[in-house]
């Protein structure tokens, strides 16, 4: 059986679509926080029981018999994640699974100014210390994060942020289905696997790009961080979310998730979803 957790997330909840087109749902399982949400897996046939990084007893309960096992990382910026992962491999390995699969991040590293970075180095070393097989998936970054990180370029014709870097953005969707082969097919990946579109690109990149597809004139404009973060906070964002979200233009300038690999593309079949598309997308509908 393979058990995925957070299956009513946007990531793992599409994944679990993902297998139910490559395999029957009596060998799927999904650990939910609330079962309530899941019940349209449960009409197909697939397993649902309660889970949760902070029950052990009823996520133990949730991946009885599992055979592979894939982890969501928390998204919580408050939470303590790496020792809520720590609940999730510790609990997975005395379920008797075979192989944790775990959603990480491209270039993960300690010493990352991008935080959820430091978060799955740290998991990806208790990952390795498990003594089960795992894979650790080093997603590209999330494209649907542009819709905040670029700001309100749509009504003000501008791209306003700190310096940047080339950045592989990736489809959410294309992660998701990545998975979902991985998880169903023969092939096993041992250790980390990046998983990314196939190129990098600048915000002065991205705004060309949504000159053209949206024929107006969109400019860059780069701002100086701590001035960039006073007018975060004047805005109405915490803080701690402003920091957070500077650390990636931090990491990114750094090089960070410049990064390019084939996999994902021969994973699905086909090209990987491009910054391109997802800007066409936003302005079509």
């Amino acid at each position: 059986m393979i058990v995925i957790t957070g299956a009513t997330g946007a990531l793992n909840g599409a994944t679990v679509e993902h297998l139910l087109k490559r395999i029957p749902a009596g060998q799927i399982g999904v650990s939910v926080r609330d079962t309530a949400k899941a019940q349209h897996f449960a009409d197909r046939g697939v397993r649902v029981r309660r889970g949760s990084y902070e029950d052990p007893a009823a996520l133990l309960d949730s991946l009885e018999g599992a055979d592979q096992v894939l982890l969501v990382s928390s998204n919580d910026p408050g939470a303590d994640a790496v020792s809520l992962h720590r609940v999730g491999i510790e609990t997975a390995v005395a379920a008797g699974t075979r192989r944790i699969l775990y959603t990480s991040h491209q270039h993960t590293g300690l010493g990352s100014p991008f935080t959820p970075a430091r978060h799955h180095a740290a998991t990806e070393a208790l990952l390795e210390d498990s003594g089960a097989a795992w894979t650790s998936l080093r997603n590209g970054f999330y494209a649907h994060s542009l819709d905040w990180l670029l700001g309100p370029w749509r009504e003000t014709g501008v791209i306003a942020t700190p310096a940047d870097g080339p950045v592989s953005w990736t489809e959410r969707a294309d992660e998701a289905e990545a998975a979902a082969v991985i998880l169903a097919g023969e092939r096993h990946f041992d250790g980390p696997v990046t998983l990314t579109a196939s190129a990098a690109v600048t915000f002065d990149e991205i705004a060309g790009i949504a000159s053209e597809v949206t024929r107006r004139d969109i400019r860059r404009v780069v701002v100086d961080d701590d001035k960039w973060m006073a007018e975060q906070v004047a805005q109405g964002t915490p803080e701690p979310m402003a920091r957070f979200q500077l650390g990636f233009f931090q990491a990114a300038r750094e090089g960070h998730f410049a990064g390019t690999s084939p996999l994902l593309g021969d994973l699905l079949g086909h090209q990987p979803r491009t910054v391109r598309d997802l800007l066409a997308g936003r302005t079509t509908t």
